[in-house]
This record gives C-alpha cells, sequence and structure tokens, in this order.
C-alpha cells in the first residue's frame, strides 16, 4: 500500500505516533479502541488500516462506518474520497434523499458511512445487505450512545454475519462497552489524550466576568476584542443562539450560527461560509463541538458553561488542534461559576470597556444553483469566473460542489461587480441562478 502517495493528498510528510501506532494496531488485533484528541487526526488514523483489508473484486460492502451525525459522515466521506482510492465510498444520513441511496445500493460501495437511524432503515426495507461486512468503525461511539442510537446500533452489528474488526473511537475515554459491539477481551486500547505529549496543542484558558446586567452585550465587547480571528461562541440552548445572532446582526458583526433547529442546507451553507473565510464567529450550540469538518479556529468561547467534563474537552477541541495554539474563554455572569471539573483556574482577564466593530472580512460567498447532480465541477466555475466575471486567481478562494449547489469564495470587494458580469451566464450549457449568500 502506497500510504506515501496518499499523504500527499493531504500535504502530509509523515504520520504523527497515534496514526503509526493504529496502523500496526489494526493490522495486528481483532479489536481496537482509539482515544485521542479532537483535531489529531484519528480519520486517517482509521481509514488508512482500513484499505489493505479491501478487495477490488467483493461487490458488496466490506466495511461500515458508524456515525452519530450526518456532519460527521460527511467529513469521513470527503477524507475518504482524497484519499484517491479505487473503492467506491456512500455516505446515508437522515434528510437525504432515500431514492438516491436506494439507487447507489444497485452497486453497493466498498466502504459504507452512515448514522445509525438510516442504516438500519435501509436493512429494515431490505435494500442493503450487510452480511459481507468484515470491519466495523464505530466513531465518535460515545456520542451515538448520548444520543440514544443503542437499540439502531445493535440491531445493525447483528447483522454483519461475517464481522471480523471492530474499531471504536472517541476523543475521551470509553467507560464501558456494551455487549451487543461483540468486542473481544483481548482488544486493544490506544489512548492518546494525556500520556503522548507530541500530540497535545498549546490551549490558554482565560475567563471574564460580566459586571453588566446584559451578557450579549458583555460579549459583543469580547468579539470586538477579539477581532476577525476564527472564532467559536458556545451556548448550551438554541435560543439563546438566536438571542445572540440577532444582537450581533443589529450591531453589524457578521457571523453564522448553527444549532439542531436548522435545515440541513442552512447547516452547510453555513459551515462553508466558515471554511472559506467569508465568516469567522460562530454561535452554536454542542452540535458544532465535534464531528464537523471546519477550519482552524483561534478561539472559543464558553458563554454558557459545558455540563460535563465530556462536553468541556470536546468544546476546547475545536481550537489547538494537532500543534496549533489556542485560546479558551469562560464568559461568567454573577450567576455563573467555573465548572467543578477544571484542572487549573483559568487566568482572569478584564472586559473591554468599549466596543470595536471587527473589521470587514476579505471573503463572500457565491451561490451558484448547479452542482454535482448537474456534471458542474470546480473547474467549470473556475474557468467562468476568470473568463467571464473578470477576476484573477487570487481573488477566487475555496470553491465547494455539493448535490444541487455550488458555494464559491471571492474577494468581497469584487464579488458584486463579478455577479454583475456572470448573471446571465451558463454552466454546462444551462441557465443558473446566481446570487450572494445569505
Amino acid at each position: 500500500m502506497d500510504y506515501q502517495k496518499i499523504l500527499s493528498h493531504f500535504n502530509i510528510s509523515e504520520l504523527n505516533e497515534m496514526q503509526k501506532a493504529s496502523l500496526v494496531a489494526v493490522s495486528q488485533a481483532k479489536d481496537i479502541t482509539l482515544i485521542s484528541p479532537t483535531g489529531s487526526g484519528k480519520t486517517l488514523a482509521f481509514l488508512l488500516p482500513l484499505l489493505p483489508l479491501l478487495r477490488d473484486e467483493i461487490p458488496n460492502v466490506q466495511a461500515l462506518i458508524l456515525v452519530p451525525s450526518r456532519e460527521l459522515g460527511l467529513q469521513i466521506e470527503k477524507v475518504f474520497k482524497q484519499m484517491g482510492t479505487s473503492f467506491k465510498v456512500n455516505c446515508f444520513y437522515g434528510g437525504h434523499s432515500v431514492r438516491i441511496e436506494e439507487n447507489s445500493l444497485t452497486e453497493p460501495a466498498a466502504v459504507l458511512i452512515g448514522t445509525p437511524g438510516r442504516i438500519a432503515h435501509h436493512i429494515r426495507t431490505k435494500s442493503l445487505d450487510l452480511r459481507k461486512v468484515h470491519t466495523l468503525i464505530l466513531d465518535e461511539f460515545d456520542k451515538s450512545l448520548e444520543f440514544g442510537f443503542k437499540d439502531e446500533m445493535s440491531f445493525i452489528i447483528s447483522t454483519c454475519a461475517q464481522l471480523k474488526k471492530r474499531i471504536l473511537t472517541s476523543a475521551t475515554a470509553i467507560d464501558e462497552i456494551p455487549s451487543f459491539v461483540g468486542y473481544g477481551s483481548q482488544g486493544i486500547t490506544l489512548n492518546y489524550t494525556q500520556q503522548n505529549t507530541n500530540l497535545q496543542p498549546v490551549l490558554v484558558s482565560k475567563m471574564m466576568r460580566v459586571v453588566s446586567d446584559d451578557k450579549v452585550e458583555a460579549l459583543l465587547l469580547l468579539l470586538g476584542h477579539i477581532g476577525s480571528k476564527p472564532t467559536i461562541v458556545f451556548c448550551n440552548h438554541r435560543e439563546a443562539v438566536n438571542r445572540i445572532s440577532e444582537q450581533l446582526t443589529k450591531h453589524g458583526v457578521s457571523h453564522g450560527f448553527y444549532h439542531g433547529g436548522l435545515e440541513q442546507i442552512d447547516r452547510e451553507k453555513t459551515l462553508i461560509k466558515l471554511r472559506n473565510g467569508s465568516i469567522h464567529f460562530l454561535i452554536t450550540t454542542d452540535l458544532a463541538a465535534r464531528g464537523l469538518d471546519i477550519p482552524e479556529i483561534e478561539f472559543v468561547v464558553h458563554y454558557q458553561m459545558p455540563a460535563t467534563e465530556d462536553v468541556m474537552i470536546h468544546r476546547n477541541g475545536r481550537t489547538a488542534r494537532m500543534h496549533a495554539t489556542g485560546t479558551v474563554y469562560y464568559f461568567l455572569d454573577v450567576e455563573d461559576s467555573l465548572p467543578r471539573f477544571l484542572d487549573l483556574e483559568p487566568i482572569e482577564e478584564p472586559l473591554p470597556t468599549s466596543f470595536v466593530l471587527p473589521a470587514a472580512l476579505d471573503w463572500k460567498t457565491l451561490y451558484i444553483s448547479a452542482g454535482k447532480k448537474d456534471k458542474v465541477n470546480k473547474m467549470d466555475i473556475v474557468g467562468m469566473l476568470l473568463k467571464k466575471g473578470n477576476l484573477s486567481k487570487e481573488e477566487l478562494g475555496k470553491i465547494e460542489v455539493l448535490d444541487n449547489a455550488a458555494y464559491v469564495a471571492i474577494k468581497a470587494n469584487k464579488i458584486h461587480k463579478t455577479l454583475a458580469l456572470v448573471q446571465n451566464e451558463k454552466i454546462k450549457n444551462k441557465k443558473v441562478k446566481m446570487e450572494i449568500a445569505s
């Protein structure tokens, strides 16, 4: 297996110690538990050793990856495709077309990723046969249990008649592995949350006390102090997310918000804008604490205190990923106290006394109403925008093509002029709608 060629697709020259250990463990042991911090490269750590186990000549699903959320599933699918292998991969999840998924099963993928509810549905309707699956990966296994997927996972695993290997992953220690998983007594545990300092990033913890009656107003002061640097603000409830978003909008602060009450396309659009630099502030619930494909985050703000140590670990894992540094703020009003499970008390920092509006961002996002199902690819979009939109390569940013739409980052000072120039252009001989993504 040419791992070096695969790594070159990710601009990685060498695996980290956790990934190397996983490569050896998966090749030698029947069952493996991999515990490693968020952002340490767990996805490659279980996908790379999976490849030698797959066979081109087997026309069935060979490996099943169960995930607690569609976002995590899509992220794994993206990484697998980027590896550039000959093996087909599919991702099934709620909110996706059941008919499209059923059609794809006429020629099953070697690797199937999915949420427990959707995978169980396909088994019950007899559109999915898992009897040839030899490897089961339960990514963020503890989260799947927390989300109440125990019955679905038990049912799914019971249908995998030829299961030979199980890989469980988490960013925090798993207290107990339920018997339905079928995990062997000789399973190997790789725990990289504490003992391997090479994987430990530099995380600075600070706290700010709110002296006024208005906590949202105090947050505005903090965000103004942070400036236009990638930041996630965590809340415990979607109502708080909505309330903060309304206030930020009133004060002209560019941001995105994210929670389970939003339509899937709106959630995807928000993450795309965060990835391409069109927004730097994300206000969210713990839904964004893990399992999402998002860029390097410099600051994490606990607007409301995490309820458990696990929640805190996953929130904080959004910054200081791999070998980077990051800053966490615990935002306390008069009724709040620091979480009792904090090992070290954060450095207290005074709240700024005046609000400074963060500088406007360099990028905005263009929406195009055509995607993969219209046979549109990135090069089609690049060609149209460079030739017809009068853009230089430096004025064109990250492009993401979804099934039925595409989103393009364009320099903010150019996007209105570009949109005027391409408004009536066609892509693949099809008239498409183009507008600035709201």
